[in-house]
């Protein structure tokens, strides 16, 4: 793969590199009964990265099947999918587009940008590590990202919930999104 340093990080050279879906996972985890964590995937979603020549230039996009929700149980996928929460007939897609590139330290990225549930649009920032650049032993070329945020489900209209007779809610009202991932030339 094509390097360059910058500001002491071997990062890929400027042009636009597509997700490798194969190798990118985006996961989210939601609070369950305020006692516990419920983790899940989406599994069909493509994005690119476009590397600026000065990298705090750089923009991203991903655009996530609703429908392709995954927690393991095929009950709960399907209310998931339903207008109790992502609507996924009507809205199909989840979309983040970035807007800029608020800082860094070191490998970490502060990146924000705009996140559409549900065709709401709100302003969220990710916290974007850099996880390198290599070549595979297929001599594909790749650099690999874990990215982190946390935003209010009913910021974007998924207020669906039930009361707990012991007090609290069912679904907690937080979401932390988790990625991790490989990107590669387009």
């Amino acid at each position: 793969m094509s390097t360059r340093t910058w500001e002491s990080l071997a990062i890929p050279a400027a042009g636009t590199y597509n997700l490798d879906v194969a190798h990118t996972r985006i996961g989210f985890v939601v609070k369950h009964m305020m006692v516990s964590k419920v983790r899940g995937h989406f599994g069909t979603f493509t994005g690119s990265v476009t590397i600026a020549e000065n990298p705090l230039e750089s923009t991203a996009e991903v655009t996530i099947k609703t429908g392709s929700i995954d927690t393991g149980m095929p009950d709960r996928d399907g209310h998931l999918r339903s207008d109790d929460f992502l609507s996924a007939e009507k809205f199909p897609e989840i979309t983040f587009k970035s807007a800029r590139v608020l800082g860094h330290s070191g490998d970490e990225f502060t990146v924000a940008g705009d996140l559409t549930i549900r065709d709401v649009t709100k302003e969220v920032t990710l916290t974007v590590e850099y996880g390198g650049a290599g070549t595979n032993p297929w001599g594909a070329q790749v650099w690999g990202f874990s990215i982190t945020t946390e935003f209010d489900r009913e910021d974007f209209g998924l207020t669906w919930n039930q009361a707990l007779e012991t007090g609290g809610v069912l679904v907690g009202k937080k979401v932390k999104i988790e990625i991790e991932g490989e990107a590669n030339p387009a």
